[in-house]
């Protein structure tokens, strides 16, 4: 996958706004979600802006994972931020965190999240997404490395996207129940979707394929490792 060039980074001139109005809470189920828009639209455009020109995605082996024995390239971009020698492991890589200074509008981003949370989370995981073929497969953030008590924010640009939840005992087939509808949720542009424990746990979470999806979406997740 070709990085992005970079280029020189603006800080983004953000509102003083705590991103606590007009919060979604849904609990069920061992379900702990809630969801809110976090930046306006101009400040979402801007950053998003900053981002496709100045995030430089992992090529190449950092670009792969393995599936079913076999290595793959991923189905999107991806690339880390973090504090210093922090690394993640899934799916058979191991990815190292670049420092948070690398691009400045994320410092921008991580104050305005952890400002609305009250966490401070030390490792980003971004991914891109050039359209609606691009996606991430059901999946459970269950790596040992992870906190597994602290909530994973996740904070989307772009293209308005769906995002899907599905219990653990529901899937396959084999399910051990079929009571627990699948839960799906728009993320729109400038929004942040947090997953508290122990949601991580019981349900699996994807951002499906939607062919009639053509224009880039970019997600930033924010997480809390052991150091």
């Amino acid at each position: 996958m070709q990085s992005l060039q970079t280029q020189t980074s603006i800080p983004v001139q953000l509102s003083s706004g705590d991103g606590t109005k007009s919060v979604k809470y849904y609990e069920k189920e061992n379900f702990n979600v809630n969801y809110r828009m976090l930046f306006s639209k101009n400040e979402a455009d801007e950053l998003f802006h900053q981002l496709e020109s100045n995030v430089d995605y992992y090529s190449g082996d950092l670009a792969r994972i393995k599936m079913f024995g076999k290595w793959v390239n991923i189905p999107r971009q991806h690339v880390a931020y973090g504090s210093n020698g922090l690394h993640y492991k899934f799916s058979g890589n191991t990815i190292p965190a670049k420092p948070w200074s690398s691009v400045p509008c994320l410092q921008q981003i991580k104050d305005r999240v952890e400002s609305v949370l009250g966490v401070t989370f030390n490792f980003l995981l971004i991914n891109r997404y050039a359209n609606g073929m691009q996606y991430m497969g059901e999946h459970r953030d269950d790596e040992k490395e992870l906190e597994s008590d602290a909530p994973i924010a996740s904070v989307s640009f772009g293209q308005e996207r769906d995002f899907t939840f599905r219990h653990k005992d529901c899937r396959g087939k084999q399910k051990k129940r079929s009571d627990v509808p699948k839960i799906t949720h728009s993320l729109q542009h400038g929004s942040l979707l947090v997953m508290n424990a122990p949601t991580n746990k019981f349900w699996y979470h994807a951002l499906p394929k939607r062919s009639h999806t053509k224009n880039p979406r970019i997600n930033l997740t924010f997480r809390v490792m052991k150091e």
